[in-house]
């Protein structure tokens, strides 16, 4: 199976699979790019009526960023803008602002990127293999602002605290009582469930569907712009000795021991 974003195609319903094999399709620079242009195209196309996201493959949606890259395409702050504000807020504005309905079929973890991405789909409809959370404080870094932007209308305020500076993995069930996620269904019935909720979708009023995105849209609240000095600040991991300290203790696999500096 070869890395990047396929799709695929069943008459009004395309499915884009995230695929990384070896790594649980962790997302690369390249994929956050072809994701972004991929849900572009399909957006544009007055064929479609539905689009499913998936993880290639059996054992994941996707384990978020691939940290092997980090050491090349994002180590400094002047990267890190570029890497989160750019392509990766590309890609997730790519699948929010999509006027076809969306709907992540999720197994195994969805972490990180991943979770970022299926927060942004309409639907998540997920096997009890399903394992969510955002763990990044165990690396000394903070999530980026436009990210947790598109993650806070679906979780809350509470939900999101809860994901962030506890850093826990939870189960499909627990996600699914914290409302990230549609449904919970057996992983032998999650194919079935996923393209019977698409197939429903694409028989209803393609226009009907798309304006009640848009309507969605329209009434979600909007937070006040950024400052330059947020957008800064956010960033200043980079210059921490702590963000050395997750990095170097991932790459070892051990246990990253903070010092708060």
């Amino acid at each position: 199976m070869n890395s990047g974003i396929l799709i695929t195609r069943d008459g009004a319903i395309a499915t884009v699979s995230l695929s990384n094999p070896g790594k649980l399709n962790a997302l690369t620079v390249a994929m956050w790019q072809e994701l972004a242009r991929a849900m572009q195209q399909l957006s544009a196309d007055d064929e479609l009526r539905c689009v499913v996201l998936r993880g290639a493959g059996s054992e994941a949606f996707a384990a978020g960023a691939d940290i092997a890259e980090f050491a090349t395409a994002r180590d400094n702050a002047g990267q890190g803008k570029i890497y989160h504000r750019q392509t990766v807020h590309g890609a997730l504005t790519a699948v929010g602002q999509c006027r076809h309905p969306t709907v992540a079929m999720i197994h195994g973890p969805c972490v990180g990127g991943g979770l970022e991405i299926a927060c942004l789909c309409d639907l998540r409809i997920a096997g009890r293999s399903g394992r969510f959370g955002v763990p990044i404080n165990r690396l000394g870094f903070a999530i980026a602002f436009d990210e947790l932007a598109a993650m806070l209308p679906l979780t809350g305020r509470a939900v999101a605290l809860e994901i962030l500076v506890e850093g826990r993995v939870w189960e499909a069930r627990e996600a699914l009582d914290k409302g990230l996620l549609t449904r919970v269904v057996d992983d032998a019935r999650l194919e079935e469930e996923v393209y019977a909720a698409a197939r429903r979708i694409a028989e209803g009023a393609p226009f009907a569907n798309r304006w009640h995105k848009q309507f969605v849209r329209r009434l979600a609240p909007q937070p006040a712009p950024l400052t330059e000095a947020e957008i800064e600040e956010n960033f200043a991991y980079f210059a921490t000795e702590d963000y050395r300290i997750g990095m170097d203790a991932f790459e070892r696999k051990q246990k990253p021991r903070f010092k708060g500096r």
